[in-house]
């Protein structure tokens, strides 16, 4: 048997750390101090560029991507397969929908990355979209700054992860209470968290996140042989 090939020639998506209060997974690491004191109260670098602190909702789905690699659209899981090579059906519902949807506005080596939220894992949701957009990269894998992927995101028609607060430094308790208990995506019960993305001078800085301490990853998958949750059907 062939085996399966990675069209970027890595993984589509990294690992983002944690703050310190928030529970971490296996693997899982913390942020460094300094970061999180930037998250909290902002400021600026010893050049004395300002930090702005974008903060927006952590959704709980598959994290997929969509890449343009060679002037062919790929449907990628998180490690960098072919989404259509996955042995779950929400990956092959989501390489179908991908198939079906127009990409030209995505330039030649780029890729948006996002949430799937075909399948429950551990949250429920009544999705207002099967994709929620919340990263962009270029041909050289760098990350696109946040205005420029929002209007990506809004040339590719897709939804973008809520903004909970851009602009100075914030703590978890005031961006969980922006949140509230049922977040801004359809969800129907007690939401996962928040990601902070730091950029400084224009340019992407780091990304951290929090999950709530009591969050069970994958509740709702089932054992072999019984129905999983399918949230939404994609058009």
């Amino acid at each position: 048997m062939k085996k399966a090939e990675k069209p970027l020639g890595r993984r589509a998506y990294g690992s983002i750390p944690h703050l310190s209060q928030s529970r971490l997974g296996p693997g899982d690491y913390h942020c460094h101090k300094g970061q999180e004191d930037i998250c909290f109260k902002g400021g600026t670098n010893k050049q004395g560029v300002k930090h702005r602190v974008i903060v927006s909702e952590k959704l709980d789905g598959s994290n997929v991507a969509v890449a343009k690699v060679g002037g062919v659209v790929e449907a990628l899981g998180r490690s960098g397969y072919r989404a259509q090579s996955s042995p779950h059906k929400q990956h092959q519902v989501f390489a179908a929908w991908v198939r079906d949807r127009c990409w030209d506005s995505l330039p030649e080596g780029w890729r948006v990355s996002g949430e799937w939220m075909y399948q429950a894992h551990g949250t429920l949701y009544n999705p207002s979209s099967p994709l929620v957009a919340f990263d962009a990269f270029d041909s050289d894998n760098n990350r696109i700054p946040h205005d420029q992927a929002r209007g990506l995101f809004d040339n590719l028609g897709l939804e973008g992860a809520h903004v909970v607060s851009d602009g100075p430094g914030i703590s978890i308790g005031e961006v969980m209470g922006k949140l509230g208990k049922f977040g801004h995506h359809g969800a129907t019960e007690q939401i996962e968290g928040a990601v902070w993305r730091v950029e400084t001078g224009g340019k992407f800085n780091f990304l951290t996140k929090y999950v709530r301490q009591d969050k069970v990853d994958g509740k709702y998958f089932t054992p072999e042989g019984q129905e999983d949750i399918f949230m939404c059907q994609p058009l």
